[in-house]
């Protein structure tokens, strides 16, 4: 027994990448009624009104159902965006800097990486963004006007179908900015 604990103890574990992609989708899942309340707040016309009043007033007209409006985009957007960021990152910092070898990545190396990771996800996690937001604010337009994707993957292709490819990138800039920033901070 003594001879496994240090087998084991020599053995060091080496996180993987898609990791963080998960485990972004799975905090998604708790903290998208948040989110969906965030963009109802962020794209209310008349009579501002908080937080815990649009929250009541989407579960009295949608019920609990309704704070979960695009939940399917939401996690498409984490296992794009989280996932390039995290896959590029881990996979070149493990390159430049392989576990166990006593190199270490210099802070402007962190930073410039960080940044390129960052840049790439926000511009791949995009499109599902796009999809995100209209999906979680699709229960506030007329129903007439309303666009009723049935899931993430609906919602592209009916974007794509009807507004062509160039639309699934409207807000890239500003996406790819933020999470070049964001991206550099954590």
């Amino acid at each position: 027994s003594s001879k496994m604990a240090e087998d084991a103890a020599k053995t060091k574990r080496v996180g993987k990448w898609y990791f963080g992609g998960l485990a972004s989708a799975g905090a998604a899942c708790c903290t998208h009624p948040l989110d969906l309340l965030k963009v109802h707040l962020q794209t209310q016309q008349k009579g501002k009104i908080g937080l815990v009043s649009m929250g009541i007033k989407v579960f009295k007209n949608d019920g609990i159902f309704g704070l979960y409006n695009g939940l399917t985009a939401s996690l498409l957007r984490q296992l794009t965006y989280s996932m390039t960021r995290f896959a590029i990152y881990e996979t070149v910092k493990k390159n430049l800097a392989p576990p166990g070898s006593g190199i270490e990545m210099p802070f402007y190396q962190k930073v410039l990486l960080g940044g390129v990771a960052g840049c790439t996800g926000g511009l791949v996690g995009t499109p599902a963004d796009l999809v995100n937001v209209r999906m979680q604010n699709d229960m506030k337009i007329p129903v007439e006007q309303r666009r009723n994707y049935k899931h993430a993957i609906d919602g592209l292709y009916q974007v794509f179908k009807h507004e062509g490819p160039t639309k699934l990138m409207a807000g890239a800039t500003m996406a790819s900015s933020r999470a070049t920033l964001v991206t550099i901070g954590q």
